[in-house]
């Protein structure tokens, strides 16, 4: 399978938070929306969110396990605009021996966001690294 492009669809009955929170923090642009369906693309890379109300026989997501993953080349201004916009913070912003800084905000259905730039392994974890 070749695949052209990757989202994640959340079900849920807060379609409209999260659109919002998205947009407004992480400057996501509206794909598609048709009010209980949203479809967001996240930078110019492509990458998109998708929200749906609950149709028939949907389970509706609970929020437990997911991280959303956002690399930026500067983690600390991003932590410094969020933190201003009064997001409050799940994980603290800090150094990771497996090579990023990173901290983490949640969503308005649960999702972890973890927002990190790229740093260098320590010999502990690189080693696991493929070229």
């Amino acid at each position: 399978m070749k695949t052209k492009k990757l989202s994640t669809c959340f079900c849920t009955t807060e379609v409209d938070s999260c659109r919002e929170y998205y947009i407004k923090y992480f400057a996501a642009k509206t794909v598609f929306d048709c009010g209980w369906y949203v479809m967001l693309k996240i930078d110019q890379d492509g990458s998109e969110i998708c929200f749906i109300q609950p149709q028939e026989n949907m389970p509706v997501f609970d929020g437990n396990g997911v991280m959303l993953n956002f690399n930026v080349d500067d983690v600390d201004a991003e932590y410094s605009r969020l933190t201003k916009a009064g997001l409050q913070i799940a994980m603290p912003l800090e150094d990771h021996p497996w090579g990023d800084r990173g901290f983490s905000v949640v969503d308005p259905i649960g999702n972890f966001v973890y927002v990190y730039s790229d740093r260098e392994p320590s010999g502990e974890f690189k080693q696991y690294f493929s070229n």
